[in-house]
């Protein structure tokens, strides 16, 4: 005699295990570990930062005038 299947609970695991199989791929494609992306923040912040020291202020540059050693 032939085991009695469920075509519904049948058609449910497979899409299941199609569903899991893509997510397994798209981790191995898409995924970075969590070391990867607070390393990847950090190395961002520090740019930031350092770019942020490197601004000129707006009043910080001497106008031509105002230069030392200028003929007048």
């Amino acid at each position: 005699m032939a085991e009695i299947i469920n075509f519904n609970k049948a058609r449910k695991k497979k899409a299941r295990a199609e569903a899991e199989r893509q997510a397994a791929e798209n981790r191995v494609r898409f995924g970075r570990s969590k070391a990867e992306k607070t390393l990847d923040a950090a190395r961002t912040e520090d740019a930031r930062k350092r770019l942020d020291q490197l601004q000129r202020e707006p009043g910080d540059a001497r106008s031509d005038s105002d230069a030392p050693g200028t003929p007048d």
